[in-house]
């Protein structure tokens, strides 16, 4: 399944829920799976099952057929690709308070996919330690963030950027008094 395509599906199914009403843990009592599950589908960090993918929607009140229509298997995009900031989408990670995620774009190019981010963190924002399956480059646009990985610290301040492999456990902290903006880039292989 493409990247493209696994984040057509993650999206449906997140507005679908969300649209009905119910929480994460809903779904997946719903349809007997783990929250955590739901969650990672949601953010398009994993595939389901086809069993598991069809139980779902089934179980947000949906027919196959209309949750698959819009879904775009094979789409060519132009040469060039302009997306304007109305139409960036919205996402949230689990266990993640005050990180405000927009992904501006997300590509695939040839076996590879890309995926571009902004990442608004509060003052005080917080979550525990995450590893992605990605190359992650961050450009710190406003703000100073402190990254924390399991044996390091790294400070970044306004136009700094760095690039990691986002297997090392990592997560950033806002050091300052006013939100931090960082551009985002993760890179799958």
């Amino acid at each position: 399944m493409s990247e493209n395509t696994l984040l057509q599906i993650s999206l449906k199914i997140k507005e679908r829920r969300k649209a009905l009403g119910i929480t994460v843990q809903e779904l997946a009592d719903k349809a007997s799976v783990s929250k955590g599950l739901i969650s990672q589908i949601e953010n398009s960090r994993t595939v389901p099952s086809l069993m598991v993918l069809i139980d779902i929607i089934k179980n947000l009140d949906i027919d196959l057929n209309t949750f698959f229509k819009d879904i775009n298997f094979n789409k060519k995009d132009a040469p060039i690709l302009v997306k304007r900031k109305d139409q960036y989408q919205a996402f949230e990670k689990e266990q993640a308070v005050g990180f405000n995620y927009q992904r501006i774009l997300s590509k695939s190019i040839k076996s590879s996919t890309i995926d571009f981010v902004l990442l608004e963190l509060e003052v005080g924002a917080h979550r525990p330690m995450v590893q992605t399956e990605a190359f992650e480059f961050k450009y710190i646009i406003e703000g100073t963030v402190e990254y924390q990985f399991s044996n390091k610290k790294v400070i970044l301040e306004k136009g700094d950027s760095m690039l990691f492999d986002g297997r090392i456990s990592h997560t950033p902290v806002n050091m300052g008094t006013a939100k931090a903006l960082m551009l985002v880039v993760y890179f799958f292989e």
